[in-house]
């Protein structure tokens, strides 16, 4: 287990020391930031929290450095920052009990080259190892665009392994735009609600970003129990904590399908639902 990635600064982190920590996983997060992952990936860490056969596997690909700061944090250099937001990944990987911790500390400006294949073909080699049956990312929706570009990279790393070894499910998270507008036959409902106190946990290490001015850990939970009250108006709720995802699979599936025209395909969906719903009483 030696992967080399493009980034000199590239960070390997493996909880309890396994060398099969790669090829023992069976969930796999890619996010764009420190954070990301319990932010949106959340049902992946629980699936896999103290369960002996099933292992979360996460992947960072940013350096965080331009992230934003205030307080304690006001006069934190990036470089310090970088090493921050790096620690607080790793102890929420300890947390967690990640199978393993990758943090490729790319620039987000490279990550949206288009010329720029560095993330891809680091995300080949984890893929390649660890081929996990299920991988959570962002979706194509999502309004940041450093989230959309590391989307891409993964699909189209996905798309260089043979079909042998891609995922049976490759699911689309929200961070930065929920999807409680897709159509409810369309979501992936994702119940939270086994482990809230873990959830609040890994949510509030991230102290970098809560004390520096966004109290992402407040929001996640009101986003999370919002969806699983305001999913269904004609029942009790089900649920406590609830994600939303959206199925990205076929976009593994079939090469020659667009994620544009497939995303946009949701959108129509919600538009259509809309126009439907007003007409019947215009």
């Amino acid at each position: 287990m030696n992967p080399h990635f493009s980034q000199n600064g590239s960070d390997l982190y493996v909880p309890d020391s396994n060398q099969a920590a790669l090829k023992r996983t069976t969930h796999l997060g890619v996010g764009a930031h420190q954070d990301d992952l319990e932010f949106m990936a959340m049902h992946g860490i629980i699936e896999c929290y103290d369960n002996a056969d099933r292992w979360f596997g996460g992947v960072t690909c940013t350096n965080g450095a331009g992230s934003a700061r205030t307080g304690e944090f006001a006069h934190v250099t990036d470089v310090e920052m970088q090493a921050i937001r790096a620690e607080e990944q790793r102890e929420a990987s300890r947390v967690g009990q990640y199978s393993f911790m990758a943090q490729l500390h790319l620039s987000s400006a490279s990550i949206k080259d288009p010329e720029n294949d560095d993330l891809e073909n680091d995300l080949v080699q984890i893929l390649s190892e660890a081929q996990p049956d299920v991988i959570y990312t962002h979706n194509l929706a999502d309004k940041h665009s450093t989230h959309i570009a590391v989307a891409a990279s993964l699909i189209k790393a996905l798309r260089r392994l043979p079909f042998e070894q891609r995922p049976k499910q490759l699911i689309g998270c929200e961070v930065w735009r929920n999807l409680d507008w897709l159509p409810d036959d369309k979501k992936i409902i994702m119940d939270l609600s086994a482990r809230t106190q873990l959830a609040s946990k890994l949510n509030g290490l991230f102290v970098s970003q809560i004390s520096g001015g966004k109290r992402y850990d407040l929001a996640v939970d009101g986003r999370r129990r919002a969806n699983a009250t305001f999913f269904d108006s004609h029942s009790v709720d089900d649920a406590q904590s609830v994600a939303f995802g959206v199925d990205l699979t076929p976009l593994i599936i079939d090469d020659e399908l667009s994620p544009e025209n497939y995303i946009v395909s949701f959108i129509e969906a919600f538009k259509q639902d809309v126009r439907g719903q007003v007409s019947t009483f215009f």
